[in-house]
């Protein structure tokens, strides 16, 4: 029993590093928020502008470009459609950002958690034995319960980078979306400005 507790020690330690490793290069500033579509974006003042926008988004796949392409596609609709329409997927992007952070979230709570059931089976272990034997030796009973408490902390040396990757992550992501929904409300108020500046023009 003890061993398969270190056994699953072992596989959520390598399951949080792959997740940690792959969110660290999933959520990237430069992946989400290219730099060229951003500078694209502040120089986009108008429709004969977007063109060079959406082939610059389809260059540089990211979660931006793929909203800026929505609301690209769609200028044609009312306003507050395209916008409707951009929020919604915008939860999408999000949701695909935030994958894997509940994976880090689950080991933060059950590392901690298999290390206490190692360290309590190595005890009833350890006592059993004791109780069997003519002779109890103070020395081999301290350096069992040395062995067993070693459960306890590999499930906190687990738990502990697992949490503090998993708040980065969660604050990064907010930070991200905030970020996008920045860009993609200035790409939508600079488009239908226009609209509604061009009629006043012609009079």
């Amino acid at each position: 029993m003890e061993q398969l507790v270190y056994i699953l020690l072992g596989l959520t330690s390598v399951v949080g590093l792959a997740f940690i490793v792959e969110r660290g290069l999933a959520l990237r500033w430069r992946k989400v928020l290219p730099p060229e579509i951003e500078a694209a974006v502040e120089s986009c003042r108008s429709r004969e502008d977007v063109a060079m926008l959406q082939r610059l988004c389809q260059q540089r796949p990211s979660p931006l470009g793929r909203l800026l392409l929505l609301a690209a596609d769609r200028l044609e609709w009312p306003k507050d459609d395209n916008a409707d329409a951009l929020q919604t997927r915008a939860r999408h992007e999000i949701v695909r950002l935030e994958r894997g952070l509940v994976v880090l979230e689950i080991i933060v709570g059950i590392a901690p958690l298999l290390g206490l059931v190692g360290t309590i089976v190595g005890m009833m272990t350890a006592f059993g034995e004791v109780g069997q034997a003519s002779q109890i030796e103070a020395g081999k009973l301290a350096q069992g319960i040395s062995l067993i408490l070693r459960a306890t902390l590999a499930g906190l040396l687990i738990a502990i980078p697992s949490l503090i990757s998993w708040s980065y992550y969660a604050k990064k992501v907010e930070m991200l979306a905030v970020e996008m929904e920045t860009l993609c409300d200035e790409f939508i108020r600079r488009q239908y400005r226009e609209e509604v500046q061009s009629p006043k023009s012609k009079i």
